[in-house]
């Protein structure tokens, strides 16, 4: 792609409420701009779902308006995770698929995510395209050429059913005790029902939005609550859920964490001999890769966001990917990361193993790791930086052979996250120390 991107992130279209493109002003041309192309493209229905947090209803109608006068017919589904919206828009034959969605992030942000007809995010060409036509003079169709709107009533319920299809262990969940945290976001009222009617003793925490509570000490990046959770009631495991569902991180019944890394482990041991490889990215921890490919299974790395992870996946034509972050891909079920179908695959090796969570992880031995988040003020350019160079090629030599150091400034938040792996936690704790330093003094 030889064009630079002006509006589009690494996961669509990100910003504090108010600010930049996330406004209700520009989400209005945005959905014009939008409608505009697909329309260009002989395309005429596009379904638009979203999370809990407030200022979903404000963009809803905001995108609803620009996408009608642009011509364009809109299914509206109402809050619902990501990945329903992605596989939602292909059941339903639409021609797009618009999440209004921050993910993990706090209710004061918002962003817009977009999927194609086949439930996969869509090219940077299509992106490219969109943002082109919003540089032009918003026009409106004749009156009547505008497009038209209905809700979607059983949204819900296909969702659901469809959960409950990808699960495919030999015995269903009787008997076993699941904490669901659902971050007071999308999945409140979809994943408890999923494994409820699957046969688990589910207690439900993080299911009672207010439009504000969403990601708010709890779900997938606060993991404290649920811990604390599983111990009280004694429940086998816990599993959380981020905002718009598209991750999952899971607690065992001793209360330790299995992020990403440890699910894509699980479902590889689950899967030997049936699968030739996975991909993780630059930040999945090498002891995952050695327990990988000790099992005979490639293992390659992706850039950081899930987009890439699926572009490694197609290219090779496997079915398992993740993120530590708990993006986690299983495309012989689904187009897109899914937390709840992530979940329910491990859940089959639970019951098909007949082994608890904590036993299923033990063959994986994580090197130590240090991961610290940089609030910077605005993107910047991390590569060309002298004084920050300097430190990391120190580092790199004290750390040798058995440790690296990663640097990358994050896509969707203004934030440089700084990791640090090696055998010794105590060194790599004090070199992450020392590049937070660097970092800190050069783009804080």
């Amino acid at each position: 792609m030889s064009a630079q991107k002006k509006y589009f992130g690494t996961d669509g279209i990100r910003n504090r409420v108010g600010k930049g493109m996330i406004r209700p002003d520009q989400i209005l041309k945005l959905g014009w701009a939008t409608g505009k192309v697909l329309k260009a493209n002989g395309q005429k229905r596009v379904m638009i779902g979203k999370d809990t947090r407030i200022s979903g209803y404000m963009f809803e109608s905001a995108l609803e308006a620009g996408f009608i006068a642009a011509g364009i017919d809109v299914l509206l589904l109402g809050p619902m995770p990501t990945p329903a919206i992605a596989y939602l828009t292909q059941t339903l034959h639409a021609d797009a698929g618009i999440v209004i969605s921050a993910s993990h992030n706090p209710h004061h942000d918002n962003g817009i995510k977009f999927f194609s007809a086949d439930g996969k995010k869509i090219s940077d060409d299509l992106e490219l395209a969109v943002e082109a036509a919003f540089e032009e003079e918003m026009e409106v169709v004749p009156s009547h050429e505008l497009g038209k709107a209905r809700r979607v009533d059983d949204a819900q319920g296909r969702y659901i059913e469809f959960c409950k299809s990808t699960y495919t262990g030999k015995a269903k969940l009787d008997g076993l005790k699941i904490v669901l945290d659902c971050a007071n976001g999308a999945t409140y009222h979809v994943a408890p029902s999923v494994f409820e009617e699957l046969g688990a003793e589910v207690v439900a925490i993080g299911v009672n939005p207010d439009g504000v509570n969403i990601n708010q000490g709890c779900g997938a990046t606060d993991l404290k609550a649920l811990q604390e959770k599983v111990i009280a009631e004694k429940a086998d495991l816990g599993i959380a859920f981020d905002g718009d569902g598209d991750r999952v991180m899971m607690v065992d019944h001793l209360g330790e964490i299995l992020d990403g890394d440890d699910v894509l482990y699980i479902l590889a041991c689950a899967n030997r001999g049936k699968i030739e490889g996975v991909v993780g990215t630059v930040m999945s921890n090498l002891g995952l890769e050695l327990a990988i490919k000790e099992m005979g299974i490639d293992f390659t790395r992706a850039s950081v966001g899930d987009r890439y992870v699926m572009e490694q996946l197609t290219a090779n034509a496997w079915q398992f990917g993740s993120e530590p972050s708990g993006h986690v891909l299983c495309l012989d079920k689904i187009s897109t990361g899914d937390g709840i179908v992530a979940a329910l695959q491990v859940m089959s090796a639970v019951t098909d193993q007949q082994s608890t969570l904590h036993e299923l992880k033990q063959g994986m031995k994580k090197l130590p790791n240090v991961l610290k988040n940089i609030v910077v003020e605005k993107r910047a350019d991390i590569t060309s930086n002298g004084a920050l160079n300097k430190m990391i090629a120190e580092v790199e030599k004290e750390l040798g052979q058995e440790g690296r150091v990663l640097i990358r400034a994050s896509g969707t938040e203004p934030l440089i996250r700084v990791m640090v792996e090696g055998m010794d936690f105590g060194l790599v704790e004090a070199c992450a120390e020392r590049l937070s330093a660097v970092v800190q003094t050069e783009f804080s």
